[in-house]
């Protein structure tokens, strides 16, 4: 009886959770088929869509850990309020303004929507601490919330492209940021706070230590893409800068009895390959975004490459990509209880890899591209369902949140160094690059080979990861298991 009711609760926290992913969701699919019609209406280039998902994965990269520090020490709801009202906020900046530097202030700082799902994994796998087949209940969970999420993206990426070809850009910019509002309140009044908050004390100089590492790091990578700046030894300067950084805060973490990020979780047998894939992973989910979209919008007939498509065709091919996503998801958990959660997802980045390298032969036909995408959608969707849930079945119980925040720390940060490289690979070469507004087709092929081989590199990466590795563990071992 207890069991039924214990459940029963958790079910009604992840159905409102859903719903909150569900916003997320629309938030990473409505903006996707507009991105051209953005970069016209802020007089911008289309490689310069990059510097728009490159600032806000570099503040992703930044908040993550914090946030996912904090949920673990005051509570995981209190810090999806906060980050749901930062993310509100700035994207009642976006439908007001026609400069890019203000656009690109509020676009950065929506980027606290990314801890949403972490925190969320984090918060279901505490209240399902005294459940039987904990690992298996939260993977359960975080399919659903995924689905949720590519549902959201779908219905997102429909409505986004529809509605750029009808009405005008200021009242498309709109609707998203009254749903993050909306989604406020049902956090606000449908989500219980996560039982036994562990406390501790903030790690201040940890946060400003791997801020200013990042910080340097990505914008050194950002001076890599003005003009001249791979040839400045300043740009390299600053990103060789960024990864010195590392070193102290590594340093101040292996002293800290409260660390901001456990370091010793990179060395774990089961955690290290885990967040080295969310890395490479990164690159194809968050980096590639904006190359498909403007490769779509791209007309064949003035460049010779792309597909030409209007807004709305342009957000069919990433609405059948997310319901790859969707299946990708739910099938994960089951895949993985007939084999193993590593081959299951070791086979979901040979999906990735292998999606993205069959551009190479077939890009220009709509068919083909809506193919490659659908394998594609199929490895990610279960990649992004299954990484954050394998982080914390494998964390010591007091560092969930801090293990499930680093999956998506780490997989931004692969993501805003794509980005940084694709917006150099589209630039440069471009065809009219003074004149016209399209990137190069080199540019493109190197978002495909990056992207493939990326992905088929983080599923070597994780035969290296323990057999039993993401299974159910007595809490004990969960403790003890990441600290070698």
């Amino acid at each position: 009886m207890t069991r039924t009711r214990t459940l029963g609760t958790l079910a009604v926290v992840v159905g409102f959770l859903a719903f909150v992913e569900f916003t997320s969701g629309v938030l990473q699919g409505y903006y996707t088929p507009m991105l051209s019609d953005i970069a016209r209406h802020l007089g911008i280039h289309d490689a310069d869509v990059n510097w728009l998902e490159g600032t806000q994965l570099m503040l992703s990269a930044l908040v993550v850990p914090a946030f996912a520090k904090l949920g673990d020490m005051v509570g995981h709801k209190r810090m999806l309020l906060i980050s749901t009202a930062l993310t509100a906020a700035a994207a009642m900046v976006l439908p007001f303004t026609d400069s890019f530097a203000v656009f690109l202030i509020g676009w950065t700082l929506m980027g606290f929507y990314v801890v949403w799902l972490p925190l969320e994994i984090a918060l279901i796998w505490s209240r399902a601490r005294r459940l039987e087949g904990r690992a298996s209940i939260t993977a359960k969970a975080a399919g659903l919330l995924v689905a949720a999420l590519e549902a959201g993206a779908i219905i997102g990426a429909l409505a986004g492209g529809a509605l750029i070809d009808v009405l005008p850009l200021t009242v498309v910019l709109l609707i998203p940021a009254l749903l993050i509002v909306v989604c406020f309140f049902v956090i606000l009044f449908g989500v219980t706070e996560s039982p036994e908050p562990v406390g501790g004390v903030f790690d201040t100089v940890g946060v400003i230590l791997i801020s200013l590492a990042l910080i340097c790091f990505t914008g050194g990578l950002s001076l890599l893409r003005l003009e001249g700046g791979l040839v400045n030894p300043l740009s390299w300067g600053v990103v060789l800068f960024g990864i010195l950084l590392v070193i102290p805060f590594v340093l101040w973490e292996l002293r800290n009895d409260d660390p901001l990020i456990d370091v010793r979780m990179f060395r774990s047998p089961a955690l290290g390959p885990v967040f080295l894939t969310a890395g490479l992973f990164g690159v194809s989910v968050l980096g590639a975004q904006a190359p498909l979209s403007t490769f779509a919008r791209t007309d064949p007939e003035m460049y010779g490459y792309g597909l030409g498509t209007t807004g709305f065709a342009t957000s069919l091919i990433i609405g059948i990509y997310l319901i790859g996503m969707i299946v990708g998801a739910l099938l994960f958990p089951v895949v993985a209880r007939a084999l193993t959660p590593r081959v299951t997802l070791m086979g979901a980045s040979v999906l990735v890899g292998v999606g993205f390298l069959l551009f190479l032969p077939f890009h220009d036909a709509y068919a083909q591209v809506i193919t490659n995408m659908v394998v594609v959608g199929l490895g990610s969707g279960a990649l992004v369902a299954a990484l954050p849930a394998a982080a914390a079945s494998a964390a010591p119980a007091t560092q969930t949140g801090v293990a499930t925040g680093l999956t998506n720390s780490v997989k931004t940060v692969g993501g805003a160094i794509a980005s940084c490289v694709f917006g150099i690979a589209l630039l440069n070469g471009a065809v009219g690059a003074v004149e016209g507004t399209a990137g190069s087709f080199a540019g493109y092929v190197t978002v495909w080979v990056v992207c493939g081989v990326t992905a088929l590199a983080a599923a070597v990466l994780l035969a290296f990861v323990p057999k039993t590795a993401f299974t159910d563990r007595t809490d004990a071992e969960a403790a003890v298991a990441p600290v070698l």
